[in-house]
């Protein structure tokens, strides 16, 4: 996923930064209000992790007018408040889900990807495709019952094309996903890791097609029409 969190307290942005990338989402951390409706609105996310207690603007301010705005990205707030009046108030403005702080990161985690399944109408944290299942939650591949090792930025790759499955995905949109903004890659990053899952993945009953100018998609094929990939596109 692509996530912007958005909280001005430097331990716990720290911690939830560095747990949230090495399972292998990009984040882009902005530590007040005004920032966060400047990268919310202007840009595409997965989902928003959002304090209540910032500078300038409180979260609560972001949440109304990032919903006044029509922007429907998934918000999962995290405040120190307890008051179940509070809760009932958030979810009511707009808030997806909450956190109350304290909280265990697992949490957190579960907690994102229960908000990114609800679009796509999975109830599960398993993902399957053909022969291949994705466990979200275990960060595990298995093709035909074998284990495939995957990196982390294979692993998202993966997950974000098999969730979309018979959609083309832009080669933006993968870029923006796999890369936080502060990251400077290039395109060709992406079409190494796209080759690199190809390559694991090889013998699946899904292939990994490019389409010629705008991105890639994955589909399921029956065992016999699978090729290597590139059905009328290249690059």
């Amino acid at each position: 996923m692509r996530i912007l969190l958005v909280e001005d307290n430097r331990d716990l942005g720290e911690a939830v930064e560095g747990r949230l990338k090495r399972e292998g989402h990009s984040v882009d951390w902005v530590r007040d209000g005004e920032a966060a409706l400047s990268f919310a609105v202007g840009d595409n996310f997965d989902a928003v992790i959002l304090d209540l207690m910032l500078p300038g603007r409180d979260g609560i301010s972001v949440i109304s007018e990032l919903r006044r705005s029509g922007r429907d990205v998934p918000i999962l707030v995290v405040t120190a408040r307890s008051e179940i009046d509070d809760k009932v108030s958030l979810l009511d403005m707009g808030a997806d889900d909450y956190l109350v702080k304290p909280f265990d990161l697992r949490e957190l985690q579960a907690r994102l990807r229960a908000l990114m399944r609800r679009p796509a109408g999975q109830t599960t944290s398993m993902l399957v495709v053909g022969d291949l299942t994705m466990d979200l939650a275990g960060h595990t591949v298995q093709l035909a019952g074998r284990a495939v090792e995957l990196g982390r930025r294979e692993f998202r790759l993966l997950e974000i094309l098999l969730s979309r499955a018979g959609q083309v995905v832009s080669k933006d949109r993968l870029m923006a996903q796999l890369f936080s903004i502060d990251e400077e890659v290039a395109v060709n990053a992406l079409e190494l890791y796209v080759s690199r899952l190809r390559r694991k993945i090889e013998g699946a009953s899904v292939e990994i097609i490019t389409v010629r100018g705008i991105g890639y998609l994955a589909r399921h094929v029956e065992p016999d029409l699978c090729n290597d990939g590139q059905v009328g596109h290249a690059g």
